[in-house]
């Protein structure tokens, strides 16, 4: 099993000066620290306006800066939001190309496309039609990214000409696809499309394992029909994350954290009212926690399924063979949240990275082996019944008139209309 660690950036009020970039900059180097211990991959969230939940509306920007501090942990895009009003598929084909290649082919291209009202409403998004915006845009972005030049597309939702979409990524024909899955559903269109799923539904092992089941039924089944030029097969699945060799200093440290991002979480996407740049989500959370302290119900029961990575390195230990046992492919962990500090996310990493993670690690290539030797030919059958987008035969790529050769044509053709004859003398 591979493992990850995952930002939204989160910043809960009030804000001091400085405490924005500090924030980042802590974010980097928690990164740093991530690769050396040899972490497998680094997340990083698209997310507009979700204030106090998550300050990450440029992750492009901060994936970019990551891989020039590192040198092997896969670098995620967890997600990019792909609809056309939030980045235009070219824009969205170009970064993900020049990322690929500034980090020397280390980026792992996750989409999504939200359900958050103010991030849809903000970009006056039609909720009733996002997923068929969503699937139109994925296509046509992988067929930028694999193809020279793209045919251009004319569909319900997005046009464009035909364009030859440069760079290229360094993995061709694109990097590994996922999705961002909060529902049972969606890991089934994951499946059906040959999409990795990033699950954020905190579910237990026990319940991981009929999602992964699910998934690679699926994969293995004729629904399968991938949407890219290449299926990545894998399933990820989020945990808290807190560690320490005291459960109860563990608990301090990280479980109001966690449970601050499922507040904020569920505030803004499901139960919640926002006005924006007043709301104050950790006033709400401080009131919530003092009902608890006063009912003395502050760990709200054991520490369990979405809260199982919370503990001592036993704890974590036990958690995660759990996943393991049901396949999950990585656990991502949620450790930059609410006012989790700096140096505990550092601690913990380090005790993780150096009493847990080694057992996983060792078993890791020889399970990956057996997987992609178990699905090749699966993924093969899924592969021949993809119609891809038909690649131009030069003849057929129409050439395109410079700006000023065409005013200068323009302005001659006027001439000529008013040019009169000379009367004969």
């Amino acid at each position: 099993m591979k493992f990850g660690i995952f930002y939204e950036h989160q910043l809960p009020r009030p804000w001091d000066d400085g405490e924005e970039q500090k924030l980042f900059n802590d974010a980097l180097e928690q990164v740093e620290v991530a690769d050396r211990l040899g972490i497998d991959y680094a997340w990083e969230v698209e997310h507009h306006f979700l204030e106090e939940y998550s300050h990450s509306s440029a992750p492009e920007v901060f994936l970019a800066a990551c891989s020039q501090r590192t040198k092997n942990i896969r670098l995620g895009h967890g997600i990019r939001q792909v609809i056309p009003q939030y980045n235009h598929p070219a824009r969205t084909a170009e970064v993900i190309a020049t990322l690929d290649l500034v980090s020397n082919g280390r980026v792992e291209f996750g989409t999504g496309e939200s359900s958050a009202e103010l991030e849809l409403g903000g970009f006056r998004i039609p909720v009733e039609d996002k997923r068929k915006i969503f699937m139109e845009s994925v296509e046509q972005i992988c067929n930028m990214l694999a193809m020279d030049p793209y045919p251009g597309y004319k569909g319900q939702y997005f046009e464009m000409p035909c364009r030859n979409i440069v760079p290229k990524p360094a993995q061709r024909p694109h990097p590994p696809l996922w999705v961002a899955c909060s529902q049972r559903e969606t890991i089934r269109m994951a499946a059906r499309l040959g999409i990795g799923a990033l699950t954020f539904a905190f579910v237990d092992p026990a319940e991981a394992t009929e999602w992964v089941e699910e998934y690679y039924g699926i994969i293995k089944s004729d629904e399968c029909v991938p949407i890219g030029h290449a299926i990545n097969p894998n399933i990820c699945m989020v945990s808290s994350f807190s560690c320490h060799q005291d459960r109860a200093e563990a608990v301090r440290r990280g479980l109001p954290g966690f449970e601050f991002f499922g507040f904020a979480l569920g505030s803004l996407y499901a139960f919640g009212e926002h006005k924006p740049g007043r709301t104050n989500l950790w006033q709400q959370f401080e009131a919530i926690q003092k009902t608890k302290q006063e009912s003395n119900d502050i760990t709200g029961g054991a520490l369990s399924g979405s809260r199982g990575g919370i503990g001592t390195p036993d704890d974590l230990r036990e958690h995660l063979l759990k996943f393991e046992a049901c396949n999950v492919d990585q656990v991502t962990f949620i450790q930059q949240a609410g006012r989790n500090r700096h140096e505990h996310i550092c601690e913990a990493l380090e005790l993780f990275a150096e009493e847990v993670m080694p057992e996983f690690k060792e078993r890791e290539a020889e399970r990956e082996r057996r997987k992609m030797e178990e699905l090749a030919p699966y993924l093969e059958a899924a592969m021949e019944r993809k119609i891809a987008m038909q690649q131009l035969k030069d003849d057929d790529i129409p050439v395109f008139e410079s700006l000023g050769r065409k005013v200068s044509q323009e302005s001659q053709n006027e001439e000529s209309i008013y040019e009169k004859p000379q009367a004969a003398g």
